[in-house]
Formats: structure tokens, C-alpha cells, sequence
């Protein structure tokens, strides 16, 4: 084991328990681009929720599961909680504004599908719309939801949800040659600091094949 007291030259390293010393918290911009769980939901009386999350990302292939990490017990968690159903949108370049606008911190009367501007649009086997706006869409149901703890075992005030896509709907005009196009889209992702974006050009691509998998583009 390495004496953690010595600086290794060239290297700032820190104990995030007892703070990183620089003027931003480097973690989330670390830890990026990361995309965006754009998730739309509908509490137990009827009314409907869309919210940015930066934690958010794919966890299993076959059936597709998707997750997102909310800090604190959100409308979003607990309208989950109550319906059982959510709906992930893609957050895209043209609709930053309207995302932006969607993480505004309201109460749980006031829907965000019309406070953005945008069109809840019905979705086919939940009771949540999509946004219409939105080139890509998922519908879920829930699998889990998990309140986080550390290594103290202390719950922390932080839950995971999980779900499982039941229902997918991409804009044809996305998909070429029966390949999904992820530039065309022109997804936007947290890229890091308080108030950094990226948005995917294809230009951001480059490919290596896997060597275990024959000619096979990696997953």
C-alpha cells in the first residue's frame, strides 16, 4: 500500500471526503459527457412531470434497462413510485432551451410539458406521454428503486431508479440503412462544470473493432 500522505509529482490528488481544493468540484467533470435522463412522468392525481437528469445511463442490453440517479426525493422519483411508469426523451440541440427550462425548480402542481412549451405526445403502453418535440423516446416501467448509502452505511438522501423499456419510438429519418444515425439526432450531453454542454457531431466519431468480435462494429 502507497503512503497516501506523499504527492505523486504532476498529479493533484485528493480524499473527496475531505474536500478536492480546487475552485470547482472536478468529479462531474470528470465523470463526462454524460447524457441526459430527459424523464417525463405523471403523479397519482393526474399531473405531469418532465425533469433533466445528468445521472442517467443504460445498464443492461437484453432486456434494455435504463437508469437515472436523483439527489433528494424528487417529483420525478415519487411519481415513479406512485405509477410505476416513466418515459425517457432525448434531449437534442434544437431543444436545449426547452430542457433548460424543464430543470426549473417548481412545485408538483405545476407541468413542465407546459411550462417548456413542448407536446405531450401519447405514448402505446404507458400512461405517461413523450415529448413530441423529441426524436427519440422510451417507454418504461419500473424495476427497482434504490436509496444509496456509503461506506458507513449511512442512507443517503440520493435514490436510483430503474427501468425497463417496453416500448421504443425513433424518428424514421434517424435511422439509416437500418443503422440508427446518433449524429443526426444531434444529442446533447453534460459535459462538465456548472454549466457546460456538448453536443455529438459526427466529426466526435472515430471506430476500433473489438477483438473479439470479428467485423462487428463495438457495442
Amino acid at each position: 500500500m502507497t503512503d497516501q500522505t506523499i504527492p505523486e509529482a504532476g498529479m493533484h490528488s485528493y480524499e473527496p471526503s475531505s474536500g478536492h481544493g480546487l475552485r470547482h468540484d472536478p468529479f462531474n467533470s470528470i465523470v463526462g459527457p454524460r447524457p441526459i435522463g430527459w424523464i417525463a412522468s405523471r403523479s397519482a392525481a393526474g399531473i405531469l412531470n418532465l425533469a433533466p437528469y445528468s445521472f442517467f445511463n443504460a445498464f443492461n442490453y437484453t432486456p434494455p434497462i435504463i437508469g437515472f440517479s436523483s439527489t433528494g426525493w424528487k417529483d420525478s422519483v415519487a411519481n415513479i413510485a406512485a405509477t410505476r411508469e416513466f418515459v425517457w426523451n432525448l434531449a437534442t440541440r434544437p431543444l436545449a432551451e426547452q430542457m433548460n427550462a424543464s430543470s426549473a425548480t417548481t412545485g408538483p402542481e405545476v407541468d413542465e410539458f407546459a411550462l417548456a412549451g413542448l407536446t405531450p405526445t401519447p405514448s402505446r403502453l404507458v400512461d405517461v406521454p413523450r415529448i413530441g418535440e423529441s426524436p427519440v423516446a422510451f417507454e418504461c416501467r419500473l424495476l427497482q428503486q434504490v436509496q444509496l448509502h456509503d461506506l458507513d452505511n449511512h442512507a443517503l438522501q440520493t435514490w436510483l431508479t430503474l427501468g425497463q423499456v417496453v416500448a421504443v419510438h425513433i424518428d424514421r429519418r434517424l435511422i439509416r440503412d437500418g443503422v440508427y444515425d446518433t449524429a443526426a439526432a444531434r444529442p446533447i450531453l453534460r459535459g462538465g462544470g456548472p454549466t457546460a454542454y456538448i453536443e455529438v457531431e459526427p466529426g466526435a466519431f472515430f471506430h476500433m473493432t473489438r477483438p473479439d468480435s470479428g467485423s462487428l462494429p463495438p457495442r
